[in-house]
């Protein structure tokens, strides 16, 4: 089993004159710079940007409906480094209502795990293809006030990976916090992130 040592390539505004900050996630077997692809057609002017590379190119062994401790501990070591990320952003003087987190498949799963575990005024949460993560989702672990941050959750269905009962799972999760979620499942749509949900994240931005 690994853990996941820092590697995290920084793009777009230097953080010292960005006004946004933006946390990017890859999904299993992709990277860093392959989540910075989206750059192109995101609408990032502005944003100081960064990717968190995952050791073995995957942020946890398994799949995220396996039992939560067949993914330790590379699930704690993920969840930690994207905390040390957004502590060191608002270390730089950009404040949480400015930090926005956007992941894709694995990445989504992981960006969903970890704002509804540390629930507060994001900027806004994108997560193309995901659900919060587990056998069975454990109440107990997310805790805050999302204070209406908006969330956008996408999916296919079917989707190989991310059941839609587990989106909706989540979704009442998250609305319970005090999200203003927006979720779209697309019917038949492949494994991958289209150009209408690109929009539907512009719209956060």
């Amino acid at each position: 089993m690994y853990t996941h040592s820092k590697q995290i390539i920084t793009v777009g505004v230097p953080i010292e004159q960005a006004k946004k900050a933006i946390i990017m996630l890859h999904g299993r077997g992709a990277s860093a710079t392959s989540i910075l692809l989206l750059e192109d057609h995101l609408k990032l002017d502005g944003y100081a940007i960064f990717a968190p590379q995952a050791t073995e190119h995957s942020w946890y062994p398994y799949s995220f409906m396996a039992p939560l401790s067949n993914n330790q501990p590379a699930l704690d070591s993920a969840l930690q480094v994207i905390s040390e990320l957004v502590e060191g952003i608002k270390q730089k003087g950009i404040s949480l209502e400015n930090i926005l987190l956007l992941g894709f498949s694995q990445g989504a799963c992981l960006t969903l795990e970890y704002v509804t575990r540390n629930a507060g005024r994001y900027g806004g949460v994108i997560a193309f293809t995901g659900g919060l993560i587990g056998e069975k989702l454990i109440r107990d672990n997310y805790k805050g006030d999302f204070n209406q941050t908006p969330v956008l959750i996408t999916t296919g269905d079917p989707d190989p990976h991310v059941p839609v009962s587990r989106v909706n799972e989540s979704v009442a999760i998250i609305q319970s916090l005090n999200a203003s979620v927006t979720v779209e499942v697309y019917k038949g749509r492949q494994h991958t992130i289209s150009d209408v949900e690109i929009e539907l994240a512009n719209n956060i931005l």
